[in-house]
């Protein structure tokens, strides 16, 4: 029996999250679906386990915590939102880039952002190194050394070396906003609360 429904059909995909049962007896209980924001501070890191940092599981007090993985990452030095979650399908559908769901983010940098660099976050940078170049994003600069950047993917340091192209302005600060339809709305610094699925990421 799985879900209380009595099933012979051997190609059932029998996931975690499903119980099943062998007349009264339980062989699996359900695992809870866990979809989880946090409000990361600068210093945490973003990873389940570290010997040297505190992690953004640290903060996280659900008794289940330990089935959490992250959808998406956060360096280190920045802020802001991050989701955790124990389902894959979930995740998947909110980080692959192909699903092209909004990332926004805050920044501020060292020196001012020049007004062309609209233009060229909306063209898409070459990272000729690499051989690629990123996806078109969104830049509004909110003032000489601040600005919102709205992207659908999350290549390594993307956003610090995007502004960095930029005749080597550097970030000294990145705060994350909000990812698809999850943002922070008032949780405070190193809080977290529970977040309902999106019916397209079920």
């Amino acid at each position: 029996m799985i879900n209380g429904v009595d099933s012979f059909d051997q190609r059932f995909n029998v996931t975690r999250f499903d119980e099943v049962r062998y007349s009264s007896t339980i062989l699996q209980p359900s695992l809870e679906r866990l979809y989880i924001k946090l409000h990361k501070a600068v210093g945490v890191v973003s990873a389940t386990k570290d010997d040297k940092h505190q992690t953004v599981l640290d903060f996280i007090t659900h008794p289940d915590k330990h089935t959490l993985h992250l959808a998406g990452r956060l360096d280190r030095s920045s802020s802001g939102l991050v989701l955790l979650s124990n389902d894959s399908t979930w995740s998947k559908s909110l980080t692959h880039p192909d699903q092209k769901v909004d990332k926004v983010y805050v920044v501020e940098t060292d020196h001012p952002i020049p007004e062309i660099a609209v233009e060229n976050f909306a063209n898409g940078i070459e990272f000729t190194s690499e051989g690629i170049t990123t996806r078109p994003a969104k830049l509004e600069i909110l003032d000489l050394t601040r600005a919102r950047i709205t992207l659908q993917e999350g290549r390594w340091h993307q956003i610090k070396r995007m502004f960095y192209h930029l005749d080597g302005i550097r970030l000294t600060s990145l705060h994350r906003e909000s990812i698809g339809p999850y943002d922070l709305d008032d949780l405070p610094v190193d809080q977290w609360s529970t977040v309902e699925a999106t019916p397209s990421s079920k």
